[in-house]
């Protein structure tokens, strides 16, 4: 991979919850933004256009959020239903957790957790800005979300990563191998607080924006031979399996391949009750 040749095309979401959709996409055209349909979701366009979408009036009345098209697959594989209960734990600024709100149309409950609290700020925001009405927010560290005394159907958990070329400058130069396996162990904290806390047969999406192995197959390979999970299919038609023979059932975005950011997303069903958590 040629990483300088690599182009990431911008990306937004349109909200259902706001207006129709065909209504936006018209003004946005007439406004001189040139839209395309990503295939593979359900309200998520590429776009370019001569000024700043995030000026626009449409953006500030929550018609469209600025999101990577890799970044709205793990709320769409996950596929909350409206009458259901979701956990997302690491929801700041609020991107994943609008698009769950839309897709289960203002309906059940979501849980949302950031442990900063400026970046509840913006989540606040974000979801008052796309009009969501279904989601409890707290101030509080995921690695402890069983404090709750809650079960959910469904988890989202996008975890903190390492992040990758795309989205940060002079990446390579910022990180060193010791920073993967931190981060690991962060992830695997988490992951193991996110089956408890999901009812037996509930799904739990695992998503990072980075592409190393340590954060991505190594944490998944980890959680199936620790905790009462398996690995279910996830029916994108984009992207390509896990490095790994047993995290083939996972997804990855490479950027030179997808013209996304990159991304690593593995859809894990809780089998039994795991005992060890009692």
């Amino acid at each position: 991979m040629e990483v300088n040749k690599v182009k990431v095309k911008p990306a937004l979401r349109l909200s259902p919850l706001k207006t129709e959709e065909k209504e936006i996409v018209s003004r946005l055209k007439e406004n001189g933004v040139r839209l395309e349909k990503i295939p593979y979701l359900k309200h998520g366009y590429f776009y370019t256009s001569k000024f700043a979408l995030s000026s626009t009036s449409e953006h500030l009345l929550g018609h469209l959020y600025l999101q990577d098209a890799a970044s709205q697959v793990p709320a769409e594989v996950l596929n909350p239903q409206s009458e259901k209960t979701v956990l997302d734990m690491a929801a700041a600024p609020g991107g994943k957790t609008t698009q769950l709100s839309a897709l289960m149309k203002n309906k059940g409950v979501i849980v949302a957790l950031d442990v900063k609290q400026k970046r509840i700020i913006s989540l606040k925001n974000n979801i008052e800005r796309m009009g969501c009405e279904n989601i409890i927010i707290y101030n509080k560290d995921a690695s402890f979300a069983s404090d709750l005394g809650m079960e959910f159907d469904k988890v989202l958990l996008d975890a903190p990563c390492s992040g990758n070329f795309c989205i940060e400058k002079d990446w390579f130069g910022k990180r060193q191998i010791s920073d993967f396996n931190d981060k690991a162990t962060l992830q695997k904290k988490l992951l193991k607080q996110a089956v408890k806390v999901t009812k037996k047969g509930g799904i739990i999406i695992y998503s990072t924006c980075s592409l190393e192995i340590e954060e991505n197959e190594e944490v998944i390979e980890w959680a199936l031979d620790n905790l009462n999970v398996k690995l279910e299919n996830i029916n994108v038609p984009i992207g390509e399996p896990g490095l790994t023979s047993s995290t083939k059932k996972c997804l990855r975005f490479w950027p030179n391949k997808t013209n996304t950011q990159g991304f690593f997303i593995a859809k894990l069903k809780k089998i039994v009750q795991d005992k060890s958590f009692r």
